[in-house]
């Protein structure tokens, strides 16, 4: 059905192809100068490169920017209204090209990193530490969970780097090996004397253990473990952290299966001591994950960079 009304008509005007940044910038420079050989001075560019930038803003524009005086031009009431958005707009973009070379720099800039306990405390906090000394401003955001947590924040962008232990197959993410690591049972005074010689994985099942949540990397890694060797096991302490096992074994209440690096000092100062089990603990490795097909930020990759080149403590 025909409409009764007149249809409007609409003239859409595309001046994006005509006209050129510089134009702008030329134009901010001659409006305050008030002069266009000045104004060409200013931006080391010919006296003619000026005029004919001028004259292309004002065809493209469709108004008449500056009256021409005898001493230089003044602008006209169109080119006054033109001025406060053309300084608006320049004064973004300058604003936007100090911030990229302020990420570039690695003057400023956000890092967010996941990662569990233990990663965090041996093979972050180094290349961690000297981000921070080199480079001040930076804003660290340090998020710590399981691998399948890790794995998922990731993909929602809500970190940008995520340490997570292997084998983690994911098509949504990139993932490379980045460090070994080696588990041990580890025993406060009270169970001393289990440290002297070799323990069998059965004679292991029967203390106390003091192992992380279920469904944790490590936990699901100590389980197969004692699986390989027939054995089915549980947990007479079942925590979320590592130091909560490490305090709990060091108080004599079981054995705790932790990371051998996450021990370290306290086994050099005599406060644990690791059991050694008869039947080798497999190393386990971690891999450095990332979201495929997405650039990380300047700091992000700098942040890769010394990671790769830090032996974990």
């Amino acid at each position: 059905m025909k409409s009764r009304f007149p249809q409007p008509v609409i003239e859409v005007i595309d001046i994006s192809a005509k006209l050129h940044l510089e134009w702008y910038r030329i134009f901010l420079h001659t409006a305050l100068s008030g002069n266009l050989t000045r104004a060409a001075q200013e931006l080391h560019i010919t006296q003619p490169s000026v005029s004919y930038a001028i004259k292309q803003l004002e065809e493209g524009l469709g108004v008449k920017l500056f009256d021409r005086l005898s001493k230089g031009v003044a602008l006209t009431p169109e080119g006054k209204d033109l001025l406060s958005f053309v300084e608006q707009s320049l004064s973004l973009l300058d604003a936007g090209e100090r911030k990229m070379a302020s990420l570039r720099n690695h003057a400023s800039g956000e890092l967010r990193i996941g990662s569990s306990g233990p990663m965090i405390k041996h093979l972050l906090l180094p290349p961690l530490d000297r981000l921070r000394d080199a480079h001040s401003n930076i804003e660290i955001r340090l998020y710590q969970g399981r691998t399948d947590q890790i794995r998922a924040w990731l993909k929602d962008s809500r970190i940008d780097i995520g340490i997570v232990h292997l084998p983690a197959d994911d098509p949504e993410l990139d993932i490379r090996p980045l460090a070994a690591i080696q588990d041990c049972f580890v025993v406060g005074p009270r169970y001393r004397h289990l440290a002297d010689r070799p323990i069998a994985a059965a004679a292991l099942a029967k203390l106390p253990l003091l192992l992380l949540s279920a469904g944790s990397s490590t936990r699901v890694f100590a389980e197969r473990w004692f699986a390989s060797h027939g054995l089915a096991v549980d947990a007479a302490f079942e925590l979320n952290s590592s130091d909560m096992l490490v305090e709990f074994a060091r108080r004599g209440y079981g054995a705790a299966f932790v990371t051998r690096a996450f021990v370290r000092q306290q086994l050099a100062e005599g406060e644990l001591f690791e059991l050694r089990a008869a039947e080798a603990i497999p190393e386990r490795r971690v891999g450095l994950a990332t979201r495929r097909g997405m650039s990380l930020p300047a700091v992000g990759r700098l942040f890769v960079e010394l990671l790769t080149q830090v032996e974990p403590t």
